[in-house]
């Protein structure tokens, strides 16, 4: 275990209230001064089934799971098989169990892990509205060393709404569990946190609501979204907030819909956005187009899981990275953003927004089901503003409106319907100046050029990568798979190597001069990404020339790319 973070697992069947248990530990653990996060795990049924939480416990922020769980709650047995791959134990391991469950899985038995049997079904028969995962809480509350005021604090908040009868019921089940765990040897797991006055500005949050913020701070005042696993609870968190700022969002019939209804939105003047996973991105493409050839901006926000179809709804992969960069026909210029962290998801899609207003061009944003539904406890974002907005024309222009007129930036002013003077023919057909339809080769030539030309030539500034680092080994990541770079590469620097991670931001345009200039004296390169078939290396060497020996490290989902695995890339080069 390390000195500095703690590991746990909380699994069971679906619908025994893992997820809530979990989250009660992650929030509970925030009060009393540490950073967390939470991780989840479900099978593809999304409801029943498996089901496990992981959650990792440090005095530092934490962003990614560790390599291996120092202690497993298991509620039952039921499926834990299914997962089991994702749960790493070893002979330091500590496993809590019911007495009663039946053998576990060999697999975990294999791995060498203590256990600990307690009576866990048989003493929540013995509570009058009694709930396992309430028991399972207050073991872990005890083994973690989680203080009692900061678990009822917790629990009062989750279950008050739901009645007396309800919470008095969760605090005996916490009590209960917490008197099962008397005399066992588990101090090794406590973790000391920080003080009150250096906790009161911190969040806890999931990746999908940070999104959710970012899209508001953004302007976004228009949504319309079909609910798709796992990007459903951005829309849950816009529902309630977008009308305190005086947005609506709208439950679309399909993705269609929303993609239809989000550039019809912009066109007239508002500001919209989109929420989806793979299979919702695949339908919206055709309509994506139209906002490229009618330069009206939106926002696509896809939380990418695994494909291809239908594929695995609840594991997270970057395999949709192909789709976003060149799923769109024809000569379609777009931006393509991701955000490198739950936090980053707020920044990311804010400045997605402000890409699309100043560019008048779609934006896909990517994140993953590993971002958007895992939960952490941070500190609070710094608040950042964009002061650039989309050029509209105004109705006292001297010349006639050209809607699409080729400017030195690419950029040509946007009527908004009912300007004086602002009339113009808008749909996906190519068209001349005026926004007339045409089929003539200097027509197309010229506008095919001004939509390349306004996204090729801004200059994104320091917002396009994460740069940590220098040395003659570099490590180039996206996405999710940043936060285990990170920490592979601290470990590294720890043991004496020098080196830099790369984390990109912005993937379309390429950034070619940039990544350049980042990698000037790089001799070795470790590419880093979740994915089969290497698609975020092949993105790499099709827009840029990179330096020296080149190396990859790619898997797919549903297991997660771990610190250990990224750093035993790295010290194989020393």
């Amino acid at each position: 275990m390390s000195a500095e973070t703690v590991s746990i697992a909380i699994t069971g069947a679906g619908g025994a209230g893992v997820m809530t248990a979990a989250q009660m530990v992650l929030n509970a653990a925030a009060r009393t001064g540490l950073y967390g996060l939470m991780a989840r795990s479900t099978g593809p049924q999304i409801r029943g089934g498996e089901a496990a939480a992981f959650i990792r416990l440090g005095a530092k922020p934490v962003n990614c799971l560790d390599n291996r769980f120092d202690v497993m709650v298991s509620l039952d047995w039921l499926n834990v098989e299914r997962f089991a791959a994702e749960i790493p134990l070893d002979a330091a391991s500590l496993i809590v169990c019911d007495a009663d469950a039946g053998p576990p899985p060999s697999r975990i038995v294999a791995s060498g892990a203590q256990f600990v049997t307690l009576p866990l079904q048989q003493t929540v028969k013995s509570l009058p509205g009694g709930r396992l995962n309430m028991l399972g809480l207050g073991v872990l509350a005890a083994i973690l060393g989680v203080p009692d005021d900061a678990i009822t604090v917790v629990v009062e908040k989750a279950l008050r709404k739901r009645g007396q009868a309800v919470l008095d019921a969760g605090l005996a089940g916490v009590t209960a569990g917490r008197s099962l765990v008397e005399g066992l040897d588990v101090g090794r797991f406590h973790l000391q946190g920080a003080s009150t006055a250096a906790r009161t500005d911190r969040w806890s949050v999931s990746g999908n609501e940070m999104a959710g913020l970012g899209a508001v701070r953004g302007g976004i005042r228009f949504v319309a979204a079909y609910p798709i696993t796992p990007a459903t609870e951005i829309l849950e968190w816009l529902a309630p907030n977008l009308e305190k700022v005086g947005g609506v969002l709208v439950q679309a019939e399909d993705e269609l819909a929303s993609i239809n209804m989000i550039i019809g939105a912009s066109f007239g003047g508002t500001p919209s956005l989109t929420a989806t996973s793979g299979p919702g991105l695949a339908l919206m493409m055709e309509a994506i187009g139209l906002s490229v050839a009618s330069e009206t901006p939106i926002v696509v926000v896809n939380v990418m899981r695994g494909g291809p179809s239908t594929g695995i709804p609840t594991k997270s992969e970057q395999s949709d990275l192909n789709i976003a960069l060149y799923g769109l026909h024809g000569d379609a210029p777009h931006i393509v953003t991701a955000a490198n962290s739950i936090s980053d998801c707020l920044f990311t899609t804010q400045w997605s927004v402000h890409l699309a207003e100043q560019l008048q061009a779609p934006v896909i944003t990517l994140t993953d089901q590993s971002l958007g539904q895992s939960r952490a406890v941070i500190d609070r974002p710094a608040d950042i503003s964009f002061f650039s907005k989309r050029e509209t024309f105004a109705a006292a222009a001297a010349t006639p409106y050209q809607r699409y007129a080729i400017t030195g930036s690419g950029v040509s002013a946007m009527a908004i319907p009912g300007t004086p003077g602002g009339e113009y023919v808008a749909d996906g057909l190519e068209h001349s100046v005026t926004g007339r339809p045409s089929s003539g080769a200097e027509d197309h030539g010229e506008q095919l050029a001004k939509r390349a030309r306004k996204l090729e030539d801004l200059d994104y500034g320091q917002y396009w990568a994460e740069i940590e680092g220098e040395g003659p080994l570099a490590v180039v990541t996206w996405g999710s798979c940043a936060g285990p770079v990170r920490e592979a590469a601290e470990l590294a620097r720890a043991a004496g190597m020098d080196l830099r991670v790369i984390s990109l931001r912005l993937l379309a345009p390429a950034q070619t001069d940039r990544l350049e200039q980042a990698l000037a004296g790089v001799e070795r390169l470790l590419v880093v990404e979740q994915s089969h078939s290497r698609q975020f290396y092949r993105y790499l060497r099709a827009f840029y020339d990179l330096p020296g020996e080149i190396r990859v490290f790619s898997r797919p989902g549903p297991l997660p790319i771990r610190s250990s695995e990224v750093l035993q890339h790295i010290q194989s080069w020393s």
